[in-house]
């Protein structure tokens, strides 16, 4: 994320039952490749890349930024999640002048449907709810994407539009720490 305000970084990691969120460091390098140049991985945001190029233009540490969390399984990578700023020209806000916080993820395909992803993604959120209390988190997905449909509402994020986008249909939503009162 580029404006983290006054949130140091890299926090500590942050365990969850079977994972821990930590900073990228360079032994994970292999496992972007395999993660950006797989097609599975690939289907709905923008197909992957090919593996010769990536092994050129990943860095020896890549994804070592604010925001982003190597997802590691009993010590590899096996996933992603990062909280980034997103672009205020783009469709979907939930602010005036957008500039929300987003969240995204990726895995490795062979780490599909074993709850990495939501258990991730949510102790990501919490950290996020920790760290900029009242905050909201926005995601956006294609709504073919039926998986990343699914694991939006066990998250807790509330549909605020759909659009085209990208030539497909976007399904946008909220997330936030703060408990309505009412």
């Amino acid at each position: 994320m580029t404006d983290l305000g006054p949130v140091a970084w890299p926090p500590a990691p942050i365990r969850t039952d079977r994972l821990v969120l930590r900073e990228s460091e360079a032994r994970d390098r292999a496992a972007f490749i395999k993660l950006f140049a797989s097609p599975e991985v690939g289907t709905y945001v923008g197909g992957s890349r090919p593996r010769d190029e990536l092994e050129r233009a990943v860095p020896e540490v890549p994804g070592r930024r604010p925001g982003f969390f190597v997802v590691d399984l009993d010590g590899a990578m096996t996933g992603m999640v990062t909280l980034d700023r997103r672009d205020a020209e783009r469709q979907g806000r939930v602010r005036p002048d957008g500039g929300e916080t987003t969240l995204g993820y990726m895995f490795l395909p062979t780490a599909w449907g074993r709850g990495y992803a939501a258990e991730a993604c949510a102790a990501a959120l919490a950290w996020f709810a920790d760290a900029l209390p009242g905050e909201p988190v926005v995601l956006c997905t294609q709504t073919a994407n039926d998986r990343a449909m699914r694991l939006a509402a066990k998250l807790g994020f509330t549909e605020v539009e759909r659009f085209e986008e990208f030539g497909a249909e976007q399904w946008f939503g909220v997330w936030s720490s703060v408990t309505p009162s009412g």
